[in-house]
């Protein structure tokens, strides 16, 4: 397999840490949506990431149709490891949770923060790249508050975020907040069940290799692979 990804998209890390904890091997290419590859687009028209190319080299688009196939082919197998419940109410909360934090989290906070500390940096101008917009930093800065807030009160009401094991929706979460706290932008003194169910969730061996990411113009915090903060 072939996973069509960019390091700091919490979609593509979704599907990496959804790859990893089935035991899944794929190699990994990195894609820069702006330049809208033809060879890219011919498997993806919509020019959005992540694309998995799986068996016979069929193109899977999206995080959330890769993660339903990912579960159909694999989670049904791996039994006690399956990462949706067996439960249909069960399941509807665990999608529920993977949308808000690849979705809502994305679009709320993630994707402008990527954007203008990172992406901007790799851009040419004529196609966005420059300076970052501070107006937009400081609107996804504010956003961040109410997801923390809303994060850590599932983690402290229930074992896992979505079902009573772990599941889809904790790696979203995941995913998503790895990201933020590469970068730094997460004040975990204020919200302890979150910083502990994180803590739970970048012990796994499915996280190595995202604590292992490094993005050329942009340090982690120190604490970013520190199993324990």
């Amino acid at each position: 397999m072939i996973l069509h990804h960019m390091p700091m998209s919490a979609p593509c890390r979704f599907v990496r840490l959804l790859l990893a904890e089935y035991g899944v091997e794929a190699q990994l290419h990195e894609e820069r949506p702006w330049e809208r590859r033809p060879e890219f687009l011919a498997m993806n028209p919509a020019g959005t990431i992540p694309v998995l190319v799986a068996e016979a080299g069929v193109p899977l688009s999206g995080a959330h149709p890769i993660a339903e196939y990912l579960d159909e082919t694999r989670g049904v197998m791996a039994r006690e490891r399956r990462l949706m419940p067996d439960y249909p109410l069960e399941r509807a909360e665990v999608r529920r949770l993977v949308d808000w934090f690849i979705v809502k989290l994305e679009a709320d906070v993630t994707r402008a923060l990527v954007r203008e500390r990172i992406d901007k940096l790799a851009m040419p101008a004529e196609l966005g790249g420059g300076a970052p917009d501070s107006g937009a930093m400081r609107a996804a800065r504010a956003n961040i508050r109410q997801h923390l807030r809303y994060l850590n009160w599932l983690a402290g009401t229930r074992d896992w975020l979505g079902a009573p094991s772990i599941s889809a929706a904790d790696i979203a979460a995941g995913a998503a907040v790895s990201i933020l706290d590469y970068m730094g932008e997460i004040d975990w003194s204020g919200v302890p069940q979150a910083r502990d169910w994180y803590t739970r969730m970048k012990s796994r061996p499915s996280f190595r290799p995202l604590l292992a990411d490094r993005v050329r113009g942009l340090t982690p915090v120190s604490h970013y692979a520190d199993l324990d903060f």
